[in-house]
């Protein structure tokens, strides 16, 4: 048995001065990486809470942070297997992720209003109807994203592969290591409660 059984076991102070929390959650994350959805669930439960705390500081903007926070526990789920527990706490790894994308969303979004700043004249003479369809559309956005957080991770998961990553139902399928058919009563079940979330809160 290794030492972190050992110490697991013993109730002793766990690897590389890690909490038994992190030991946990570094666990959790080596059997994702094996395709185990109930062990992502646990990793995401435990670490999606800091991720967004993080990209928020990181962006100050909830909306941006809370699309951030998919992207990178998508990314965690899919390169789960380029985690090394020897190099240090999943939480550490998964936040450096995080960090990377936020940085990159922040020059994304610099560039796009570099980008507005260079079209002024041409924005200015926009119709009223225009502007109003955008800033609805971004009201829309966030909700869909509030509403998926909500969902259970066995209904969230398919959602955003599919749609914000573009998986067919096989590549889903394939990536979660569950049957075609699961997925697609997953997709439909979860399509009908964001749409229920959705409308509730319009």
């Amino acid at each position: 048995m290794d030492d972190r059984s050992d110490a697991a076991e013993g109730g002793a102070r766990p690897p590389y001065g890690r909490s038994s929390h992190e030991s946990d959650v570094d666990v959790l994350l080596t059997r994702a990486a094996t395709g185990d959805e109930q062990a992502f669930a646990g990793v995401y439960d435990a670490l999606a809470p800091s991720v967004m705390g993080l990209a928020f500081r990181v962006l100050r903007d909830e909306a941006q942070a809370e699309e951030v926070t998919q992207d990178v526990m998508v990314e965690v789920w899919r390169t789960a297997g380029r985690f090394r527990p020897e190099r240090g706490a999943a939480k550490s790894w998964v936040l450096t992720l995080t960090h990377r994308r936020a940085v990159d969303r922040v020059r994304s979004v610099a560039a796009g209003r570099a980008r507005e700043l260079r079209t002024g004249e041409r924005e200015r003479d926009r119709p009223f109807d225009a502007v109003a369809e955008e800033v609805e559309g971004r009201e829309e956005r966030r909700v869909v994203f509030r509403c998926l957080a909500q969902l259970a991770e066995h209904l969230r998961l398919p959602l955003v592969l599919a749609y914000y990553e573009g998986l067919t139902y096989a590549e889903v399928a394939d990536s979660l290591t569950t049957a075609p058919g699961t997925i697609k009563s997953r997709m439909r079940q979860g399509l009908r409660r964001l749409r229920e979330c959705v409308e509730a809160k319009s």
